[in-house]
């Protein structure tokens, strides 16, 4: 690879109308230049742009504007979190280009198209605080983009991240989510991928200096770019990567310690018990909010609790959650049963016991999504009953695989370096240039 690609990201999906602002001039193909309010509504297969006196500008399926130089387009009511408990809109500002995509449902994609680097910038400047460490800012810059270049390899390729074999029967029902889904975009803006959020928050000079002092390089295992994860907090120890998507192992994503001194993994219910009821020594263990604050996003540090948590329902709460997030009515709610834990604790597979019914649901996100309004924060708990509540105590934040975030900011508080921090998480990788 020569020079870097141009990605395209998805900013908003099946819309049927959207409005923003273009700063300083747009230009579309046979049109242009362009500024101002604008909105774009979909009518019999086609997509409308109108100014801000509700004028025509064009009409197509699909809708380029390019940016002129020093250009920006922000959008309203952007979904951030979506499905997760930190869902919200925002207006967000982004450079680059503008693309408009007419879906065969008749719904539009919103796309911006930007150079990778100029992605990175504000992709980390998205996922973590400005404020944070240097060398964990230049261990992030080479992760993700990693990430990015193994999913358009793979897209190139024609091959799927993983093979989306999802068993739903009657008593069970198995699913994970990847990036197979994004037919029209590289990626998506949300952490379903990884945050991007333009310049909306204020991409910071660390963040630029991140991204070009470590201009070109990913992280490689035997030559090819790794499909390198993270997550926010692992809880003490990593998981493996066949627990919350395909089954398969990936040598550079297997579980590790969360520390120096190394933890056994959890190979019984009773080392989960033990293990998510204690403190263990570990990176992501920190508890100082002077740091956190250096290390997450505003919205971010409205969790305080995610080393270790707790959560209670009472038994009929419960009962409705399961019952509007199931699809299926399980009667009285008798016994959450773990059947098959990672090492990390995060459980797999789980059976849930009702009167009426008793179903068997994995993998570990949609175990999360299952037993919480929203998710709970990791597939790593234990649960008892006291008094017809369910209580559950749980470790981590996240599925827990590859990079622990907070774990590696702190480790880079402590001087360990960019290489350090990728190589303690990413068993026998290589840091190499690529352009």
């Amino acid at each position: 690879m020569k020079n870097q690609p141009k990605i395209s990201v998805g900013i908003m999906d099946r819309q049927t109308e959207i409005s923003g602002r273009l700063e300083k001039n747009f230009r579309g193909e046979g049109f242009g230049p362009v500024s101002g309010w604008f909105s774009a509504k979909r009518d019999a297969g086609t997509i409308f742009l109108f100014d801000h006196k509700h004028c025509e500008i064009c009409s197509s399926p699909s809708i380029k504007l390019t940016a002129q130089e020093g250009s920006t387009f922000s959008l309203l009511n952007v979904t951030i979190g979506n499905r997760f408990h930190w869902e919200r809109k925002e207006e967000q500002t982004f450079h680059g280009d503008l693309i408009l995509k007419l879906r065969k449902d008749g719904t539009i994609v919103v796309i911006n198209e930007i150079p990778l680097e100029d992605y990175l910038k504000s992709a980390i400047s998205s996922e973590m605080s400005a404020k944070a460490p240097m060398e964990f800012l230049k261990a992030h810059a080479i992760l993700s983009r990693s990430w990015l270049l193994a999913a358009i390899d793979h897209k190139k390729k024609k091959k799927r991240v993983s093979i989306p074999v999802r068993k739903i029967t009657d008593n069970e029902v198995i699913r994970w989510y990847d990036r197979e889904d994004h037919d029209l975009f590289d990626v998506c803006a949300d952490d379903h991928c990884q945050r991007y959020q333009g310049i909306t928050k204020i991409v910071s000079k660390q963040a630029e200096e991140a991204v070009r002092e470590t201009h070109g390089r990913v992280i490689t295992f035997q030559g090819e770019i790794c499909d390198a994860r993270y997550s926010k907090a692992c809880g003490g120890i990593t998981e493996n990567f066949d627990t919350a998507w395909d089954n398969k192992q990936i040598p550079y994503l297997t579980s590790i310690s969360d520390t120096s001194i190394p933890h056994r993994p959890i190979r019984t219910e009773g080392d989960a018990s033990a293990w998510i009821r204690s403190e263990p020594e570990a990176y992501c263990n920190i508890k100082d909010e002077g740091l956190l604050e250096k290390i997450l996003p505003d919205f971010d540090r409205e969790i305080k609790n995610f080393f270790r948590w707790k959560i209670e329902y009472s038994r009929e709460e419960l009962e409705e959650i399961l019952r509007k997030k199931s699809g299926f009515d399980l009667g009285t709610l008798q016994e959450i049963v773990p059947l098959r834990r990672g090492p990390s604790g995060r459980i797999s597979r789980l059976k849930i016991v009702g009167s009426k019914k008793s179903i068997i649901v994995g993998k570990e996100l949609e175990i999360r999504r299952w037993l919480s309004p929203s998710h709970l924060y990791s597939s790593a708990f234990v649960v008892r009953v006291e008094a017809d509540r369910f209580i559950f105590d749980g470790a981590g934040w996240g599925h827990g695989v590859g990079l622990c975030q907070i774990g590696a900011a702190v480790m880079a508080t402590q001087r360990f370096s960019a290489e350090q921090i990728l190589k303690h998480y990413f068993s026998g990788i290589e840091i190499q240039k690529i352009y």
